[in-house]
């Protein structure tokens, strides 16, 4: 039987229990669930995994899963980047369905076995270490030195010779100043019970902190009191879709015992990277089924417009927009999409009077390091084009995602010169609010 009426059901990631990294165990589900795939196929366009499972059932001996052999399974997991999205919106047969079938997270098992079988290469654990780079070269010193070698092509050809990381990808920018060391300058208390403490993300703390001065700046204007997290540490995406499961507890106990301290203090949490929420939303608390205080977390943790719009429903979002935004070219993040709140930050932007938004429910195919490596980046170049082929015919003054990194990416491959601005940026332009870090 195909499908169903029932919502679908995630189960727990039982990672601890010996079973888990048994390769014989399993190959066999790999592939039960090959086989129902290669039946199906309805996730073809979705990313380079499928086609590329495709292809080997196709170009076997027999046609079907038998002839494909365990090693050559490989190049499926490496291009899944756990983007959820054969889970939440193709796949007739996920649970409660008999069949079962969870393909991210059957391929996040194959990647945690080849990381805890064979140590990652040394390009794979600098990208995966966001922290540490930041900390590194987030400041005046060496920040300004960085970004303007990232911007030379023999700097850039060495960078791929060395380690693999495609000359042509743009790579982010270090900031001289983060998000944390402006902490007291973007705090604010209202006095009310409407508390926000914002947790950074690494991204937008090293690489684009004047984003959470925008988001401070649009909770102030509602009234909201706001605080800015820390001492906290990356939310441990990366070193998931690394299989580094291990790191990713670390930080799940380091990040608990901060953000609780605000959970329980009456905050809300917002954070304006996607990946970032879904992973204290979904992934953590089925990697720790029994963590009460993660799902206290996960229960209070949200993305900046799924707040806003909670502000508008409760008729507490101040409407004083001093100008429109025009038209406005919206791509949904996917790790957005799969929190399955629908689009609220089109609904968000378009309270803005003369605002019209464009949505496009594509992938940019970026990740954070899948669209940097050599040997993915022209993939996931192919992945976002649907997204700027309509893009560059929309004449749309304005483009924004959710996702800075997808944003950049997508503007980067564009053919024409669109600067990829995150949504509350957008509407901090709208309340007519002025960023000291950029006017």
């Amino acid at each position: 039987m195909e499908g169903g009426l029932e919502r679908p059901v995630r189960h727990s990631i039982d990672w601890k229990h010996p079973d888990y990294l048994n390769e014989e165990l399993f190959e066999k589900e790999l592939r039960r669930v090959a086989d129902a795939c290669h039946g199906c196929r309805r996730c073809v366009s979705l990313c380079n995994s499928f086609p590329s499972l495709f292809d080997l059932i196709d170009e076997s001996e027999t046609f079907e899963v038998d002839g494909v052999e365990y090693s050559q399974f490989e190049q499926v997991v490496d291009h899944c980047y756990l983007c959820d999205l054969c889970f939440l919106t193709k796949c007739p047969y996920v649970p409660p369905h008999e069949w079962e079938i969870d393909f991210p997270h059957l391929m996040l098992r194959a990647k945690t076995i080849k990381f805890n079988k064979k140590r990652p290469s040394l390009r794979d654990r600098i990208l995966t270490s966001t922290d540490t780079l930041g900390r590194i070269f987030a400041n005046r010193i060496f920040a300004p030195t960085v970004n303007y070698f990232n911007k030379i092509t023999f700097f850039r050809k060495i960078l791929s010779r060395l380690l693999h990381i495609h000359r042509n990808a743009k790579l982010p920018a270090f900031s001289s100043i983060t998000a944390k060391s402006m902490a007291s300058q973007l705090s604010y208390n209202s006095g009310t019970n409407n508390k926000v403490a914002i947790y950074t993300t690494c991204y937008h703390n090293f690489n684009q902190p004047e984003i959470i001065e925008d988001l401070s700046l649009v909770l102030k204007h509602n009234n909201i009191s706001v605080e800015i997290i820390k001492n906290d540490n990356c939310c441990g995406m990366p070193k998931l879709e690394l299989g580094d499961l291990e790191k990713v507890e670390l930080f799940m106990k380091s990040n608990s015992r901060e953000l609780m301290k605000y959970v329980e203090d009456g905050y809300k949490i917002i954070a304006p990277v996607p990946s970032c929420v879904l992973m204290f939303k979904q992934e953590l608390p089925l990697m720790f089924p029994g963590n009460i205080e993660l799902k206290r977390i996960a229960e209070s943790i949200f993305d900046p417009f799924e707040y806003l719009f909670s502000l508008h429903k409760s008729g507490d979002l101040k409407m004083d927009f001093k100008k429109g935004l025009g038209s406005v070219f919206y791509q949904v993040a996917c790790h957005q999409r799969v929190q399955n709140f629908g689009l609220l930050t089109k609904k968000v932007l378009e309270l803005v009077p003369n605002t019209n938004v464009e949505a496009l429910e594509k992938c940019s195919g970026h990740d954070g390091t899948y669209g940097v490596k050599e040997e993915t980046h022209k993939i996931s170049v192919k992945i976002a084009r649907p997204i700027t082929k309509a893009l560059d015919s929309s004449n749309y003054p304005k483009f924004t995602s959710d996702c800075s990194l997808a944003g950049n990416h997508i503007a980067n491959i564009s053919s024409k010169n669109y600067v990829a601005n995150h949504p509350i940026s957008l509407i901090k332009d709208a309340y007519g609010l002025i960023n000291k870090t950029r006017g």
